[in-house]
């Protein structure tokens, strides 16, 4: 089993982002991502066995003492960077308890023999894949440049997910398995 740990949209959210992709996808030929499948991640597990599942289940279900939140959805960008791009994605602006929630994420899958994550936190949805470094971004980025806004919405974050991804023959598939009120 392929899993994760990570905040759902809601669908005035991905209605916007939607929009966005559909005005943005002529600009260059890049590998977009669903819009239905945009989440926040905070914990990317990996392959996991079926059998542990219940144990992945009860560490996550220890996690405790995080309240609501709001997140927007707020402005555009590059990774690793502008000049040498590889994903576009859209920002994901939160408190503090959304590094809080990801930080008891990796500590409590860390404690089930999950590696840490090396990387620092850096909450994003990925828009776009680059398949091809020589792919011509100058449309994107004048079409991008001329948005009339780069505000997607908010919403308040109250409970997390445990999600299984599945490859199929669209793309992956994602089914929550759990779900874990923030208190």
């Amino acid at each position: 089993m392929r899993l994760f740990v990570g905040l759902d949209l809601p669908e005035s959210v991905k209605t916007n982002l939607g929009k966005l992709v559909a005005g943005l996808r002529p600009a260059a030929k890049m590998r977009w991502s669903p819009v239905a499948n945009l989440h926040v991640t905070t914990k990317f597990i990996g392959e996991w066995p079926e059998p542990r599942l219940e144990e992945m289940r009860a560490a996550l279900a220890g996690i405790k003492g995080i309240a609501p939140f709001a997140i927007a959805i707020r402005g555009l960008g590059w990774f690793p960077n502008p000049h040498n791009p590889r994903v576009f994605w859209a920002a994901v602006r939160a408190p503090e308890q959304l590094a809080q929630l990801a930080a008891a994420t990796e500590d409590a899958t860390y404690q089930l023999g999950i590696a840490k994550e090396t990387r620092p936190f850096a909450p994003h949805l990925t828009l776009a894949r680059m398949p091809d470094p020589a792919v011509d971004l100058a449309p994107l980025r004048r079409a991008v440049a001329a948005l009339p806004s780069d505000d997607f919405g908010s919403f308040e974050a109250t409970c997390f997910h445990l999600y299984l991804s599945k490859m199929g023959p669209g793309g992956s598939v994602y089914t929550k398995l759990a779900t874990y009120p923030l208190e």
